[in-house]
């Protein structure tokens, strides 16, 4: 992170109010990546492929640094964290709410239910 970016800390109604710009910018990024996918899987030219995967890794990178400028955290493909000061609050497409949690140490596989 660069020295200038502050870290954004949420609390839970902030990580709320986050939550469908998030899933709305995930969503449609999933969405031009499955047609991609299509047109990959059409393709029956290599040159081709190389140029939609390409295209591909262009859409999840750009994901990646508009989730990151919400002040979220990108831990995988399609998974963002919402830092609470205490670890995260943990929300993966396409999860319909925000309702797990894990420190800072525990990692997604160590996530647990909320309420």
């Amino acid at each position: 992170m660069p020295e200038h970016e502050i870290k954004k800390i949420f609390t839970y109604e902030q990580a709320l109010e986050a939550l469908p710009q998030v899933e709305k910018i995930t969503t449609e990024a999933v969405q031009k990546i499955s047609v991609i996918a299509a047109q990959i899987y059409a393709l029956r030219e290599e040159n081709h492929k190389k140029e939609y995967e390409k295209e591909q890794a262009r859409l999840v990178n750009d994901w990646v640094q508009t989730i990151e400028q919400l002040g979220c955290e990108v831990k995988g493909l399609w998974l963002v964290d919402f830092d609470n000061g205490e670890g995260y609050y943990c929300w993966q497409y396409p999860e319909s709410n925000l309702e797990y949690f894990h420190g800072y140490t525990e990692g997604f596989a160590n996530r647990s239910k909320l309420f």
